[in-house]
C-alpha cells in the first residue's frame, strides 16, 4: 500500500474520489445488458483510459470496475466461475493506472476495490442466506485484494445487513481496510429504511475506514444524508459520491442533467460540513471531477449553483414502505 485513506486525508485535508465508471463504458462501447466486468478482460484498454481520465483530472482515488463482481451478479451473465479472475483483472488494471499516475505526478493515489450489492435479498425478506452472501463477498474480496487494490470498497447498499455480511466476508479473506457507502434515495432513506444515523449508530462497532452515502435519487438528498453522517460525530471518515443530477431525456438519449458546477458545490459544501472523501457517481465525467478538484483547491470559487436540501429528508414512512428493487450497475 503507498499510503492509508487516513494519512491521505489528513495530508491534503480531503480527498478528492473518481466519477462515473458505467456510464463512461456504455460511452466507450459496452452494450446493455452485458457484464462490464468481462470489459476487464476483453477490452482491459477502455477500462485504464476511464481510471486514467479520472487521475488526469486530479481524483486521489479511484474505485475497479468490479461493483458487479460478485458469483449473484455475474450468474446473469453466466460468469459466475470467473469472479476471481474478474476481480484480479479489475484491480490490476487500477493498480497499473495509479502507479503510472504517482509516477507521472509524485503524488499518492489510492485504489479502491469497488464491492455492490448481490442483487438479492437476505433472509427473512428473501431467499439469499447469510453465509452464502458472506461467501461471494468473500470470493470477491480475495480476487480484489491478489489484484492489489489498497482498501476495499463496499458501494450503493440499501440493507445494513449486506454490509455486515460484506465486512465479514471480506475479513475472513484479507485485512484490508474497508469503507462501506449506502445509497440514500427515498425521502433520505434507503430502499430499505435506513436512515444515515442509523447506518452510523448500526457500523459503528465495525471499525471501518469510512462510511457515506453514494448514488442516491438527487444530489440534495445524498448531501443531505452524507452531512447528517459527518456529523454524527463517529470519527470515521465520511464519503460523499453522489450522482451528476438525474437522468433525463435529451431527444433519444438519456442523460444527467448535473453539470460539474453542480458537483463543484456540492463538494464545496460536504468538505466544509466535515464529509472527507468527496466524489461522484452515475453520469459523471472527468470534466466534474476536475471542476470539484479546482474548486476543493481553492483555485476556482464555488460556482453560483444552488443546492437546496430536501426538506422532506427526515421522514417520509408512505415511500419508506416501497417494495425494493434491484439495482443496475454503478455509474
Amino acid at each position: 500500500m503507498t499510503t492509508t485513506l487516513m494519512a491521505l486525508v489528513m495530508s491534503k485535508g480531503y480527498v478528492v474520489a473518481d466519477g462515473a465508471m458505467g456510464t463512461q463504458l456504455f460511452a466507450a462501447g459496452l452494450s446493455a445488458g452485458w457484464s462490464p466486468e468481462e470489459w476487464n478482460l476483453s477490452h482491459p484498454d477502455e477500462i485504464r483510459a476511464v481510471h486514467r481520465g479520472y487521475l488526469q483530472a486530479g481524483a486521489d482515488l479511484i474505485v475497479t470496475n468490479s461493483f458487479g463482481g460478485n458469483c449473484f451478479r455475474q450468474s446473469l451473465h453466466g460468469f459466475e466461475g470467473r469472479v476471481d479472475e474478474l476481480n484480479r483483472a479489475a484491480a490490476h488494471i487500477g493498480r497499473l493506472e495509479a502507479d503510472a499516475e504517482m509516477q507521472r505526478s509524485e503524488r499518492e493515489v489510492l485504489v479502491a476495490g469497488s464491492m455492490g450489492p448481490t442483487g438479492e435479498l437476505l433472509e427473512p425478506l428473501g431467499t439469499m442466506k447469510a453465509g452464502a452472501c458472506e461467501a461471494a463477498f468473500a470470493e470477491q474480496a480475495a480476487g480484489l485484494a491478489a489484484g492489489g487494490v489498497d482498501l476495499l470498497w463496499i458501494e450503493t447498499m440499501s440493507a445494513l445487513d449486506e454490509i455486515e455480511a460484506a465486512v465479514r466476508g471480506a475479513r475472513s479473506v484479507c485485512d484490508l481496510p474497508i469503507a462501506a457507502t449506502m445509497s440514500f434515495d427515498t425521502a433520505g432513506r434507503t430502499m430499505m429504511g435506513v436512515t444515515g444515523r442509523e447506518m452510523v449508530d448500526r457500523l459503528g462497532a465495525l471499525q471501518l475506514a469510512a462510511i457515506g452515502a453514494n448514488c442516491g435519487n438527487n444530489v440534495p438528498d445524498t448531501e443531505a444524508a452524507v452531512i447528517a453522517i459527518a456529523n454524527a460525530g463517529s470519527g470515521t471518515l465520511t464519503v460523499s459520491k453522489p450522482n451528476a443530477g438525474v437522468p433525463v431525456w435529451r431527444k433519444d438519449a438519456l442523460v444527467y442533467d448535473g453539470t460539474p458546477e453542480l458537483l463543484a458545490v456540492h463538494a464545496h459544501r460536504a468538505h466544509i460540513s466535515g464529509v472527507d472523501v468527496i466524489g461522484s457517481c452515475c453520469g459523471s465525467t472527468p470534466e466534474h471531477t476536475a471542476k470539484m478538484v479546482a474548486v476543493l483547491a481553492g483555485e476556482e470559487a464555488p460556482p453560483s449553483v444552488e443546492v437546496t436540501l430536501n426538506p422532506k429528508t427526515a421522514l417520509d414512512e408512505r415511500l419508506v414502505r416501497r417494495r425494493p428493487r434491484r439495482r443496475r450497475d454503478r455509474g
